[in-house]
């Protein structure tokens, strides 16, 4: 399984913002979709990313005057992205190492999807359970 079969699997496009939106307007997105990120996109290409944990940053250091800032003075960048052809295994590998929670998937420099490390930890789950299920099955023939 590759990153492409999670994102196969989702309906409609990912949500994203450009880096010039007011920071009050990316907490409304999050709230309303209830979602922990967004990629921040320019020209199609992926520049950053706003997540709840830089809302909680930039409040604690710098006030509620972040609100009227563009998300480009907000966000975390530089970005980490991957391939959609990425195992989920190693997409979990390489967010843990590196302290993230969301992934933007970018395929020939074209962002086409966002997971989440909740999105790779269910799909961990799931085939973990498939394999102990195959297992029960084979001892019990």
């Amino acid at each position: 399984m590759m990153l492409a079969d999670i994102l196969q699997q989702r309906a409609g496009e990912v949500i994203q913002v450009t880096p010039d939106i007011p920071v009050r307007t990316v907490i409304a997105l999050l709230g309303d979709h209830r979602i922990g990120a967004v990629p921040v996109v320019e020209d199609g290409v992926v520049i950053g990313i706003m997540s709840e944990r830089d809302v909680i940053y930039s409040l604690q250091r710098d006030g509620a005057a972040i609100l009227e800032w563009p998300v480009e003075r907000v966000m975390t960048r530089p970005v980490i992205t991957v391939e959609s052809s990425l195992s989920p295994l190693a997409g979990l590998s390489l967010m843990t190492r590196r302290r993230i929670r969301h992934l933007p998937v970018v395929d020939d420099g074209k962002l086409v999807g966002f997971v989440s490390i909740g999105d790779l930890v269910k799909v961990r789950i799931e085939l973990i359970e498939s394999e102990a299920e195959a297992m029960r099955a084979y001892i019990a023939s």
